[in-house]
């Protein structure tokens, strides 16, 4: 649960990183990559109701897999769910179960591939996968390019930091399109990510569950 906003320094309004926030922030991804994998609930919406994903995400081998529940809406997209930077693996099921089997079914899964724009699922898979990285980010680079501080949060019974990114690389005027929840040692508690189609943002949050590590269905294949 997400308690109110706590603001430390009285402003009322966000502000510049410091430079602890920035090199925390700078190692957010780095440590989601250092931890292998991390249990995710990925919220996703849509005007015909929410999907949710729960599930693991491998950062090292870049491939997720889950089950897939919709809020709202029909049964249709429920199942279970593996994907890459480049694909995604389907199972239809009339009656998903809370959480995936430790090792995906071998059969009855149909491929496509993950399309980079015009679905807010696929959106949301692909930005659940790039957020590990192999190295830290420059933090001083962080606050010159828009990453802000907003305040501070308690999330699933920890205080956290909540901070805005710095504008994307080449995109001016897109710092604060996404909003990180990090714990004191740089840890990533929650990610929420404004997406051009859609009218609400994308809420990933992580540690919602164990973590199980991920196991290649048929026909994936994780990058190394």
């Amino acid at each position: 649960m997400v308690a109110f906003l706590v603001d430390d320094d009285g402003s009322g309004s966000p502000r510049p990183l410091r430079t602890d926030e920035a090199s925390r922030l700078a190692i957010t991804r780095f440590r989601n990559y250092q931890a292998q994998g991390r249990a995710v609930t990925i919220t996703v919406p849509g005007t015909a109701g929410e999907l949710a994903v729960t599930g693991s995400v491998d950062y090292r081998r870049k491939v997720g897999y889950g089950v897939v529940h919709g809020t709202g809406r029909d049964k249709s997209s429920d199942g279970l769910i593996q994907w890459t930077p480049t694909s995604v693996h389907v199972r239809p099921m009339t009656d998903a179960p809370a959480h995936a089997p430790a090792s995906p079914p071998r059969s009855g899964w149909y491929d496509r591939p993950l399309l980079s724009s015009g679905s807010a699922l696929d959106t949301s898979l692909s930005i659940a996968l790039g957020l590990g990285g192999d190295r830290p980010e420059n933090a001083e680079l962080l606050p010159q390019n828009g990453a802000a501080w907003w305040g501070r949060e308690q999330v699933h019974g920890r205080w956290v930091d909540v901070v805005t990114g710095p504008s994307s690389p080449g995109r001016s005027g897109t710092a604060g399109n996404v909003r990180y929840w990090i714990g004191s040692d740089g840890t990533m508690y929650r990610v929420r990510v404004s997406v051009s189609s859609q009218p609400e943002p994308v809420v990933i949050d992580f540690d919602t569950h164990k973590y199980v590590p991920v196991k290649p269905g048929p026909g994936t294949t994780p990058t190394r």
